[in-house]
């Protein structure tokens, strides 16, 4: 499929788009090259979001997942930059269990885009499996002004 990569403040990143639509986003340092309107898109509003001037991605989405996940993926994207949800909350909305929702955000096929870094325990950060840990967990939040004790 074809991939395009980037590098960005919190490492560097590849992009997988198949039939138009962002598949996946991954941490790699290994690049891609391939061009795409789709990729070249994502790749415009990552440079954006990461330069301070872009509040919300407007990419066609198409991550592999069940019916589940694809409510979770919804409850992220609606989280506004600059703002936390816990899982509890999402929990909640969904009828359903904290565990759950964090097992759906730690499988969260396009980090960044989706923004699963926003979604914390009741207790505080929660984990992040992208990246480098909770410290890039930490430093999106911080890029976005998300978290008042990081700031």
């Amino acid at each position: 499929m074809p991939t395009a990569s980037l590098s960005t403040p919190v490492g560097g990143l590849a992009v997988t788009e198949q039939d138009g639509r962002i598949t996946r986003v991954e941490w790699t340092e290994d690049t891609h090259s391939d061009s795409s309107p789709a990729l070249d898109r994502a790749r415009a509003q990552l440079e954006a979001y990461f330069a301070g001037t872009l509040r919300e991605f407007d990419l066609p989405l198409a991550p592999l997942s069940d019916p589940f996940r694809q409510k979770v993926r919804e409850a992220m994207l609606a989280i506004p930059l600059g703002q936390t949800r816990t899982y509890g909350e999402i929990a909640k909305e969904l009828d359903t269990y904290g565990q759950p929702v964090g097992a759906a955000c730690a499988s969260n096929p396009i980090p960044v885009i989706v923004p699963c870094h926003r979604v914390l325990s009741a207790e505080g950060l929660g984990g992040f499996s992208g990246g480098q840990g909770v410290e890039t967990k930490i430093a999106l939040l911080r890029h976005e002004g998300g978290y008042p004790f990081l700031v």
